[in-house]
């Protein structure tokens, strides 16, 4: 028994085998209270409220949050291969390769950020990118899917809401003419920068987006309701109705 004790012993980490009660208690306290991991997947399309809504459940759940949009964006705005790459098939209302966006959710988990999980919004499009997102997340031992919601709008609310949107393009803050404009027109509230329109957002690259999204990505949510993941939301309310829907489901 003293051999299998001092065995334990002698594996437990350095720090905590010199660590006194109430430390250890601490910790566990601390642990005990963290959030559990949850890996969760947001599905709309452009302009459904996936971007107002993601910020509230990574802060609940101190999560990480991978707007693929966002991170492609970035990679265009430093003009790297990939960037230009992803450039050209944007310009044209098309999907970038899933090479492209996997690649980048799999540098994205493995960061410290990502250590309670991740939301991933605009991403999988298709059955294929599902299929290929749960193989590496299965190859990098980082878990699995945990919830799948998608936000419901109708497409002639969406046209409204993306063709006003208006952005601040250093720190991503939104805004829209009609439904949030800033205090002095075309400026930031904060720094007073003047705002911008994204290129993709006319109704003419909209109406091929919503094209690709009704298209392509409705199979995925059969995909993920057959592994019982599956929550839909009306998203056409306001932001805390949306809010208190979304935590009723991850508190399943």
């Amino acid at each position: 028994a003293t051999g299998a004790t001092r065995r334990s012993r002698s594996s437990m980490p350095a720090d905590l085998a010199r660590a006194s009660t109430t430390d250890l208690l601490a910790e566990l306290k601390r642990r005990m209270e963290s959030p559990p991991k949850k890996n969760i997947i947001l599905v709309g399309p452009p302009g459904s409220g996936k971007g107002t809504q993601a910020p509230l459940i990574k802060d609940k759940y101190k999560l990480c949050h991978l707007a693929t949009g966002d991170l492609l964006r970035a990679a265009v705005a430093a003009g790297t291969e990939m960037g230009k790459a992803a450039k050209e098939v944007m310009e044209k209302g098309g999907l970038v390769s899933d090479e492209i966006v996997i690649g980048i959710i799999k540098d994205n988990i493995s960061t410290p950020d990502c250590g309670n999980g991740f939301i991933l919004d605009g991403f999988p499009r298709t059955v294929v990118q599902a299929e290929k997102l749960d193989g590496m997340l299965t190859s990098e031992g980082v878990g699995h899917i945990d919830h799948v919601i998608e936000f419901k709008v109708p497409d002639a609310t969406l046209v409204e809401r993306i063709c006003g949107r208006l952005i601040h393009p250093a720190s991503g803050r939104s805004y829209h003419e009609k439904f949030h404009p800033p205090k002095v027109a075309g400026k930031d509230d904060e720094t007073g920068e003047p705002l911008v329109k994204r290129k993709d957002d006319n109704e003419e690259t909209l109406t091929k987006r919503l094209d690709a999204f009704h298209k392509q990505t409705k199979p995925v949510v059969d995909y993920y309701a057959k592994q019982g993941l599956y929550s839909p939301v009306d998203a056409d309310r306001k932001a805390d109705s949306v809010s208190a829907t979304i935590a009723a489901i991850l508190a399943k």
